[in-house]
């Protein structure tokens, strides 16, 4: 047998054991259910939403919007400025000052103006920190600057946390994208993570080398939060919301990982060169910042997602069939996965291809970037590559 024909073997069988870890995951992957304002006792748990924002002027007024809508009966929002440039502490202060003339709305905005960050942390994860020490919440929940949340969202989060006695809840978002190739390659790389740290994983509570953390929603109870280090443990952490799931679930909390496409939405990237440019800065980080793995990962993108559709176009004989059941069971996965976790049927399937070789000039990027640097700039900051490695350990 050829070499060409034992890697399409084994391609093949790549796919159809992921195939069958999915189909055994799926049933644990479910969406967040509804739940009747009627659930809370007199007095329920308070409930601290804590925001980070940094250059986020066109997307924080919507946000902070929406949390105010909230038909949860305790909340708190702890909405941090860290070091904007542009107007975003300007439109938080104009928010704070609407909210408090609304007779309507009784949740309290609170607004904290970051100007200089400390040695040995990530301003994001700085600023949460700081967030989270002005917390009154026995639930804490961490989010994004640019999600979009349905009115009911909070009171759904709380119920299911209290009654499945989850000490950690994170969901999905509807990811929306403007444009077929943009939608192509934010879905596939959804798509491609998921395969990667197969979330349904993390909701069963015995399976503790794994673990999830979303950016869009992380609800995490104090005890636990406080019980892990908070975010000083993560504190140079680029991909701080994973880890943040890492942490918990390590430490043996309840975690759960929901689709709350119904509830949640936010347009993740503007456009497909701002995805990219978002994606070299933490890509690197998630390879540990080893050359190897990130070698490693390179290779299985082209071996496993583009190497199937090539050679389902080039080899015309029992190779390329091989390869073409590989190409329908990636086609199947894709939609199944993207259905399940959005609001989508996976019609931008046929650009699996170019997604997949998109990121793996974005993961190259990465690489080489960093080591060009010698570390990342993230959010007008620069992180040295040293520092970061220590940071791992």
């Amino acid at each position: 047998m050829s070499t060409l024909g034992i890697i399409a073997l084994l391609t093949l069988l790549y796919w159809l054991y992921v195939t069958v870890d999915v189909l055994k995951g799926l049933p644990n992957l479910r969406t967040l259910p509804k739940s009747p304002l009627t659930s809370f006792s007199d007095k329920p748990s308070l409930v601290s939403v804590i925001i980070a924002a940094k250059e986020e002027e066109s997307t924080i007024r919507e946000t902070v919007k929406h949390l105010l809508s909230q038909n949860y009966p305790r909340l708190e929002i702890i909405a941090v400025n860290d070091r904007s440039r542009d107007a975003t502490g300007v439109r938080l202060e104009e928010l704070r000052k609407w909210s408090e003339g609304k007779q309507d709305i009784r949740t309290k905005l609170q607004i904290i103006h970051i100007t200089h960050l400390p040695d040995g942390w990530l301003g994001k994860n700085h600023a949460l920190y700081q967030g989270y020490l002005q917390a009154r919440g026995q639930y804490l929940l961490f989010t994004d600057a640019d999600i979009l949340f349905a009115p009911g969202t909070i009171t759904d989060a709380v119920t299911y946390m209290k009654e499945q006695d989850v000490q950690h809840l994170t969901l999905t978002p509807n990811m929306f994208a403007r444009g077929a190739l943009l939608k192509g390659f934010v879905h596939f790389f959804l798509f491609s993570f998921s395969l990667f740290v197969r979330p349904w994983r993390a909701n069963i509570d015995n399976a503790k080398g794994t673990g999830i953390g979303i950016g869009a929603f992380n609800m995490v109870s104090r005890s636990a939060y406080e019980a892990i280090g908070m975010h000083k443990a993560i504190a140079l952490r680029p991909d701080d919301d994973l880890q943040l799931g890492i942490f918990l679930k390590r430490a043996g909390y309840r975690q759960r990982v929901l689709s709350a496409k119904h509830l949640l939405q936010v347009e993740w990237y503007r456009s497909l060169k701002d995805a990219v440019i978002g994606l070299e800065k933490n890509l690197f980080s998630g390879f540990r910042y080893s050359y190897m793995v990130a070698l490693l990962a390179c290779l299985g993108q082209i071996g496993f997602f583009i190497c199937p559709w090539l050679g389902l176009l080039f080899l015309w004989d029992w190779r390329g069939a091989v390869y073409a059941v590989a190409v329908i069971l990636q086609i199947w996965l894709y939609r199944k996965l993207v259905s399940r976790l959005m609001s989508l049927r996976g019609d931008s399937a046929y650009l699996l291809p170019v997604s997949a070789s998109l990121l793996v000039y974005t993961m190259i990027r990465s690489v080489w970037l960093t080591w060009k640097q010698g570390g990342i700039y993230w959010r007008g900051t620069f992180y040295s590559l040293r520092e970061l490695k220590r940071s791992k350990k």
